[in-house]
Protein backbone atom coordinates (compact mmCIF):
# COMPACT_ATOMS: atom_id res chain seq x y z
CA UNK A 1 0.00 0.00 0.00
CA UNK A 2 1.43 3.37 -1.05
CA UNK A 3 2.04 5.84 1.81
CA UNK A 4 0.19 9.14 1.64
CA UNK A 5 2.51 12.11 2.25
CA UNK A 6 1.72 15.81 2.21
CA UNK A 7 3.12 17.29 -1.00
CA UNK A 8 2.63 20.39 -3.15
CA UNK A 9 0.01 18.66 -5.31
CA UNK A 10 -2.06 17.36 -2.42
CA UNK A 11 -2.23 19.63 0.62
CA UNK A 12 0.33 22.22 -0.27
CA UNK A 13 3.61 21.33 1.46
CA UNK A 14 6.62 19.34 0.21
CA UNK A 15 8.32 16.52 2.05
CA UNK A 16 11.07 18.09 4.18
CA UNK A 17 14.15 16.33 5.53
CA UNK A 18 15.56 16.96 9.03
CA UNK A 19 18.45 19.07 7.81
CA UNK A 20 16.07 21.92 6.88
CA UNK A 21 16.03 24.84 9.37
CA UNK A 22 12.84 23.59 11.09
CA UNK A 23 12.84 19.82 11.41
CA UNK A 24 9.85 17.67 10.54
CA UNK A 25 9.66 16.57 14.16
CA UNK A 26 9.45 20.19 15.32
CA UNK A 27 6.70 20.85 12.77
CA UNK A 28 4.78 17.79 13.95
CA UNK A 29 5.06 18.98 17.54
CA UNK A 30 3.87 22.44 16.50
CA UNK A 31 1.01 20.98 14.44
CA UNK A 32 -0.22 18.72 17.23
CA UNK A 33 0.11 21.55 19.76
CA UNK A 34 -1.78 23.84 17.40
CA UNK A 35 -4.53 21.24 17.09
CA UNK A 36 -4.86 20.90 20.86
CA UNK A 37 -5.05 24.67 21.29
CA UNK A 38 -7.58 25.10 18.46
CA UNK A 39 -9.74 22.27 19.84
CA UNK A 40 -9.79 24.02 23.21
CA UNK A 41 -10.78 27.29 21.55
CA UNK A 42 -13.54 25.42 19.70
CA UNK A 43 -14.89 24.16 23.04
CA UNK A 44 -14.90 27.68 24.47
CA UNK A 45 -16.83 28.99 21.49
CA UNK A 46 -19.28 26.08 21.72
CA UNK A 47 -19.94 27.10 25.32
CA UNK A 48 -20.92 30.53 24.04
CA UNK A 49 -23.19 28.72 21.63
CA UNK A 50 -25.65 30.77 19.61
CA UNK A 51 -25.76 33.66 22.07
CA UNK A 52 -23.85 36.16 19.87
CA UNK A 53 -26.22 35.42 16.97
CA UNK A 54 -29.25 35.64 19.26
CA UNK A 55 -28.05 39.01 20.56
CA UNK A 56 -27.54 40.28 17.01
CA UNK A 57 -30.99 39.04 15.94
CA UNK A 58 -32.61 40.78 18.91
CA UNK A 59 -30.75 44.01 18.16
CA UNK A 60 -31.96 43.84 14.54
CA UNK A 61 -35.54 43.13 15.68
CA UNK A 62 -35.45 46.07 18.08
CA UNK A 63 -34.12 48.43 15.39
CA UNK A 64 -36.90 47.25 13.06
CA UNK A 65 -39.58 47.77 15.70
CA UNK A 66 -38.30 51.24 16.55
CA UNK A 67 -38.40 52.20 12.87
CA UNK A 68 -41.92 50.75 12.52
CA UNK A 69 -43.17 52.66 15.58
CA UNK A 70 -41.63 55.89 14.28
CA UNK A 71 -43.40 55.39 10.94
CA UNK A 72 -46.69 54.73 12.72
CA UNK A 73 -46.27 57.91 14.77
CA UNK A 74 -45.57 59.94 11.64
CA UNK A 75 -48.68 58.48 9.96
CA UNK A 76 -50.73 59.27 13.08
CA UNK A 77 -49.49 62.86 13.10
CA UNK A 78 -50.45 63.24 9.45
CA UNK A 79 -53.93 61.79 10.07
CA UNK A 80 -54.48 64.12 13.02
CA UNK A 81 -53.52 67.04 10.81
CA UNK A 82 -56.01 65.91 8.18
CA UNK A 83 -58.75 65.58 10.81
CA UNK A 84 -58.02 69.12 12.01
CA UNK A 85 -58.16 70.37 8.42
CA UNK A 86 -61.49 68.65 7.73
CA UNK A 87 -62.91 69.89 11.05
CA UNK A 88 -61.95 73.42 10.07
CA UNK A 89 -63.47 72.86 6.61
CA UNK A 90 -66.80 71.94 8.27
CA UNK A 91 -66.68 75.11 10.35
CA UNK A 92 -65.93 77.13 7.23
CA UNK A 93 -68.87 75.52 5.43
CA UNK A 94 -71.16 76.21 8.38
CA UNK A 95 -70.10 79.86 8.32
CA UNK A 96 -70.74 80.09 4.59
CA UNK A 97 -74.16 78.45 4.93
CA UNK A 98 -75.10 80.92 7.66
CA UNK A 99 -73.88 83.76 5.49
CA UNK A 100 -75.80 82.53 2.41
CA UNK A 101 -78.96 82.01 4.46
CA UNK A 102 -78.75 85.59 5.70
CA UNK A 103 -78.24 86.80 2.14
CA UNK A 104 -81.34 84.89 1.04
CA UNK A 105 -83.38 87.10 3.33
CA UNK A 106 -82.42 90.11 1.23
CA UNK A 107 -82.50 88.81 -2.35
CA UNK A 108 -84.19 90.83 -5.04
CA UNK A 109 -85.28 88.00 -7.32
CA UNK A 110 -85.65 84.24 -7.60
CA UNK A 111 -82.41 83.85 -9.58
CA UNK A 112 -80.34 85.21 -6.69
CA UNK A 113 -82.30 83.05 -4.28
CA UNK A 114 -81.69 79.90 -6.36
CA UNK A 115 -77.98 80.73 -6.74
CA UNK A 116 -77.61 81.05 -2.98
CA UNK A 117 -79.58 77.85 -2.48
CA UNK A 118 -77.14 76.01 -4.72
CA UNK A 119 -74.21 77.41 -2.71
CA UNK A 120 -75.86 76.28 0.51
CA UNK A 121 -76.46 72.82 -0.97
CA UNK A 122 -72.85 72.63 -2.17
CA UNK A 123 -71.48 73.58 1.25
CA UNK A 124 -73.75 70.97 2.82
CA UNK A 125 -72.26 68.33 0.52
CA UNK A 126 -68.77 69.57 1.40
CA UNK A 127 -69.61 69.15 5.08
CA UNK A 128 -70.85 65.60 4.50
CA UNK A 129 -67.69 64.75 2.57
CA UNK A 130 -65.50 66.22 5.30
CA UNK A 131 -67.40 64.27 7.96
CA UNK A 132 -66.91 61.09 5.93
CA UNK A 133 -63.18 61.77 5.63
CA UNK A 134 -62.95 62.44 9.38
CA UNK A 135 -64.58 59.06 10.10
CA UNK A 136 -62.14 57.34 7.72
CA UNK A 137 -59.13 59.13 9.19
CA UNK A 138 -60.33 58.36 12.74
CA UNK A 139 -60.72 54.67 11.85
CA UNK A 140 -57.18 54.57 10.44
CA UNK A 141 -55.91 56.45 13.47
CA UNK A 142 -57.46 53.96 15.88
CA UNK A 143 -55.92 51.08 13.93
CA UNK A 144 -52.53 52.79 14.07
CA UNK A 145 -52.89 53.30 17.82
CA UNK A 146 -53.49 49.55 18.19
CA UNK A 147 -50.46 48.81 15.98
CA UNK A 148 -48.29 51.21 17.99
CA UNK A 149 -49.40 49.68 21.28
CA UNK A 150 -48.73 46.16 20.00
CA UNK A 151 -45.32 47.14 18.60
CA UNK A 152 -44.37 48.94 21.83
CA UNK A 153 -45.33 45.89 23.89
CA UNK A 154 -43.25 43.69 21.59
CA UNK A 155 -40.40 46.21 21.82
CA UNK A 156 -40.41 46.06 25.62
CA UNK A 157 -40.31 42.25 25.50
CA UNK A 158 -37.46 42.28 22.97
CA UNK A 159 -35.46 44.76 25.04
CA UNK A 160 -35.93 42.64 28.15
CA UNK A 161 -34.82 39.54 26.24
CA UNK A 162 -31.81 41.43 24.88
CA UNK A 163 -30.82 42.56 28.35
CA UNK A 164 -30.92 38.96 29.60
CA UNK A 165 -29.02 37.59 26.58
CA UNK A 166 -26.38 40.31 26.79
CA UNK A 167 -25.87 39.61 30.48
CA UNK A 168 -25.47 35.88 29.73
CA UNK A 169 -23.04 36.60 26.91
CA UNK A 170 -21.05 39.10 28.99
CA UNK A 171 -20.73 36.56 31.80
CA UNK A 172 -19.53 33.84 29.44
CA UNK A 173 -17.14 36.18 27.64
CA UNK A 174 -15.76 37.43 30.96
CA UNK A 175 -15.15 33.85 32.05
CA UNK A 176 -13.52 32.71 28.83
CA UNK A 177 -12.01 35.79 27.17
CA UNK A 178 -8.72 35.75 29.08
CA UNK A 179 -8.31 32.02 28.52
CA UNK A 180 -9.14 32.38 24.82
CA UNK A 181 -6.60 35.19 24.40
CA UNK A 182 -3.92 33.05 26.02
CA UNK A 183 -4.81 30.15 23.73
CA UNK A 184 -4.76 32.39 20.66
CA UNK A 185 -1.30 33.59 21.69
CA UNK A 186 -0.12 29.98 22.01
CA UNK A 187 -1.67 29.25 18.63
CA UNK A 188 0.36 32.04 17.02
CA UNK A 189 3.52 30.78 18.72
CA UNK A 190 3.05 27.33 17.21
CA UNK A 191 2.35 28.75 13.76
CA UNK A 192 5.87 30.23 13.70
CA UNK A 193 7.28 26.73 13.18
CA UNK A 194 4.92 25.86 10.31
CA UNK A 195 5.24 27.22 6.78
CA UNK A 196 2.28 28.96 5.19
CA UNK A 197 1.38 26.16 2.77
CA UNK A 198 1.29 23.61 5.58
CA UNK A 199 -0.83 25.97 7.67
CA UNK A 200 -3.22 26.37 4.75
CA UNK A 201 -3.45 22.58 4.46
CA UNK A 202 -4.10 22.31 8.20
CA UNK A 203 -6.86 24.92 8.01
CA UNK A 204 -8.44 23.21 4.99
CA UNK A 205 -8.47 19.81 6.70
CA UNK A 206 -10.02 21.37 9.83
CA UNK A 207 -12.80 22.95 7.79
CA UNK A 208 -13.61 19.64 6.13
CA UNK A 209 -13.47 17.60 9.35
CA UNK A 210 -16.75 17.36 11.24
CA UNK A 211 -15.03 17.58 14.64
CA UNK A 212 -12.38 20.10 13.56
CA UNK A 213 -9.55 17.60 13.97
CA UNK A 214 -6.82 18.00 11.37
CA UNK A 215 -3.99 16.36 13.37
CA UNK A 216 -4.63 13.04 15.14
CA UNK A 217 -2.52 10.40 16.80
CA UNK A 218 -2.41 6.73 15.94
CA UNK A 219 -4.60 4.75 18.32
CA UNK A 220 -4.57 0.94 18.29
CA UNK A 221 -2.88 0.90 14.90
CA UNK A 222 -5.63 3.09 13.44
CA UNK A 223 -6.20 6.72 12.50
CA UNK A 224 -7.51 8.67 15.48
CA UNK A 225 -9.86 10.56 13.18
CA UNK A 226 -11.59 8.02 10.96
CA UNK A 227 -10.38 4.84 12.80
CA UNK A 228 -9.14 3.24 9.59
CA UNK A 229 -6.27 0.75 9.99
CA UNK A 230 -2.79 2.07 9.23
CA UNK A 231 -0.31 -0.38 7.60
CA UNK A 232 2.79 -1.23 9.71
CA UNK A 233 5.15 0.42 7.20
CA UNK A 234 3.22 3.69 7.44
CA UNK A 235 3.31 3.50 11.22
CA UNK A 236 7.08 3.07 11.04
CA UNK A 237 7.40 6.10 8.74
CA UNK A 238 5.27 8.15 11.13
CA UNK A 239 7.46 7.17 14.09
CA UNK A 240 10.60 8.15 12.15
CA UNK A 241 9.43 11.80 11.98
CA UNK A 242 11.03 12.19 8.56
CA UNK A 243 7.91 13.11 6.62
CA UNK A 244 4.51 14.70 7.13
CA UNK A 245 2.13 11.79 6.53
CA UNK A 246 -1.64 11.91 6.25
CA UNK A 247 -4.30 9.25 6.53
CA UNK A 248 -5.04 7.91 3.06
CA UNK A 249 -8.74 7.60 3.97
CA UNK A 250 -9.65 10.89 5.69
CA UNK A 251 -6.63 13.08 4.88
CA UNK A 252 -5.82 14.00 8.50
CA UNK A 253 -2.21 14.54 9.53
CA UNK A 254 -0.94 11.62 11.61
CA UNK A 255 1.38 11.71 14.63
CA UNK A 256 2.68 8.96 16.91
CA UNK A 257 2.55 8.62 20.70
CA UNK A 258 5.99 10.18 21.12
CA UNK A 259 4.81 13.49 19.62
CA UNK A 260 1.72 13.36 21.85
CA UNK A 261 3.87 12.77 24.96
CA UNK A 262 6.21 15.62 24.04
CA UNK A 263 3.28 18.03 23.67
CA UNK A 264 1.55 16.91 26.85
CA UNK A 265 4.81 17.11 28.76
CA UNK A 266 5.61 20.62 27.58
Amino acid sequence: MKENNLNPDSVGTPEVEENIEVSIERKLIALYSLQQVDSHIDKIRIIRGELPLEVQDLEDDIAGLETRIENYIQQSTLLNQKIVEKTQAIKDSESLIKKYEEQQMNVRNNREYDSLSKEIEFQGLEMQLSEKRIREFSFELNNLKDEIQQAQTELVDKRNDLEVKRAELDDIVAETQKEEQQLLSRSEDNKKYIEDRLLAAYARIRRNARNGLAVVQIERDACGGCFSKIPPQHQLDIRMHKKIIVCEYCGRILVDQEIVDIVKGS
